[in-house]
């Protein structure tokens, strides 16, 4: 009996050894391949090519940065054609430039980033929680650690449909994707843990409205868009603006409605690729010396944003308004943040702050092919399984582990079985 718990013993020491070096290789990259020849644009984009032919995509348009400026452009389509100036609805992606939004204020003295949430609030409150409300501040709002836990994802509303007020949403999004309770309340302690919130998007944009007295779309319009000279983004969209609108697709090839949002802060920004590019390069250093934020945002602030709040297994992963993907040779992070949605948009932006290099997607109709080569950009600069590469090689990483397990459990067996012939 000793002998046989000792080999379970030892079967089951090696069996987490093995699943440690499985994670351990999984987040350095060792199991996975760059997508392209290192230091080839050529063979990105040849990459790219190969991706896109592979699945369906409604319409995709992209840039690669280098230093800061823009390297090449690709587009396709399956209908009507895009161009840099085409106008993508860009999904959560809209969370980083209302972040920016929201730290202008705070560096004007409008905003305090640690103060209870609830000075500035007079249309809506949180509901009565168990947990400290006093505790849900602007910088945790930003940073998805305020303990809300509405899981929110919105699905929108079809042209047609009645549009929920801001406080209507707040209280209970009658557009919350599935699975989420749709109801803005603190049901963690504020500051304990990551726990993403399209929720407490809204509840910035309800704040940003309450400090400026106008409408969130005009305040962003006025103080980011129009300094920048983005002149293709707003978080509001007119039909008869004659601005072309990239066509909105299914997984299956066929047209999607197009859908529009109480939540205007978390998810309904409309930008185009020219636009993303302009604001890209106001977190460098222009080529003509113009300063690090354009004189929008002050350089410190925008560091500031980069300053890591969330983690996820221990690992740094946001920051204010900010995704943190991987850490630079400099001990910054590659930064930016991604879109996702249903009728499926997909968008994603990756910027190294220290190099000014970096790769913008936006996409309709596939739900993750922007992200995925966004994501195997950073593996393709830098070697580095970045926050949303990871879960995509888990599949590989958990089949690895069990068919490890099944040879040493195999092995320790016939171990055992020779042991006992021999005695």
């Amino acid at each position: 009996m000793k002998k046989i718990l000792r080999y379970v013993s030892g079967a089951v020491l090696l069996m987490l050894l093995w699943a440690g070096v499985v994670l351990f290789s999984t987040v350095e990259g060792w199991f996975h391949q760059p997508i392209a020849k290192l230091n080839s644009s050529a063979s990105f984009f040849e990459a790219v090519d190969i991706e896109v032919n592979k699945q369906f995509v409604g319409n995709f348009a992209m840039a690669m940065m280098k230093d800061g400026m823009i390297e090449s452009e690709k587009f396709y389509s399956s209908g009507k054609p895009v161009n840099r100036n085409t106008i993508f609805q860009v999904s959560s992606l809209s969370k980083w430039i209302s972040a920016v939004g929201i730290m202008k204020l705070v560096e004007e003295g409008k905003l305090e980033l640690d103060v209870p949430v609830s000075k500035y609030l007079t249309r809506w409150q949180l509901p009565p929680s168990e947990f400290n409300q006093e505790e849900v501040t602007v910088r945790r709002l930003l940073s998805h650690t305020a303990g809300l836990t509405d899981d929110l994802g919105y699905s929108g509303f079809e042209m047609g449909s009645p549009i929920q007020s801001l406080e209507e949403s707040l209280t209970k999004a009658a557009d919350a994707d599935a699975g989420a309770s749709g109801e803005v309340r603190v049901g963690i302690k504020p500051g304990s843990e990551f726990k993403y919130s399209g929720g407490g998007y809204t509840l910035l944009q309800l704040l940003v409205e309450e400090v400026t007295n106008q409408s969130f779309a005009s305040y962003i319009k006025e103080n980011i868009f129009t300094p920048l000279n983005m002149v293709h983004s707003s978080y509001t969209w007119v039909d008869s603006s004659g601005v072309a609108l990239a066509e909105f697709y299914n997984s299956d090839g066929s047209r999607a409605a197009h859908y529009r949002y109480t939540s205007l802060a978390a998810t309904s920004l409309y930008t185009s690729l020219a636009d993303l590019e302009i604001f890209f390069q106001a977190f460098l250093k222009g080529k003509n010396n113009e300063p690090i934020g354009r004189n929008v945002l002050k350089p410190e602030t925008l560091a500031k944003m980069r300053e890591p709040h969330g983690q996820s297994m221990g690992v740094d992963i946001w920051g204010l308004g900010t995704v943190l993907y991987a850490t630079t040779t400099g001990k910054d992070f590659i930064i930016g943040h991604d879109g996702k949605s249903t009728p499926p948009i997909n968008t994603a932006v990756r910027l190294n702050p220290e190099t000014g290099d970096g790769i913008i997607i936006l996409e309709t109709g596939n739900p993750m092919i922007a992200t995925k080569l966004a994501s195997e950009w950073v593996f393709w600069k830098t070697g580095k399984v970045d926050t949303f590469l990871f879960p995509m090689l888990m599949g590989g990483m958990i089949r690895t582990m069990g068919w490890g397990s099944f040879v040493i459990v195999i092995t320790t067996i016939l171990f055992a079985v020779m042991k006992r012939d021999k005695s």
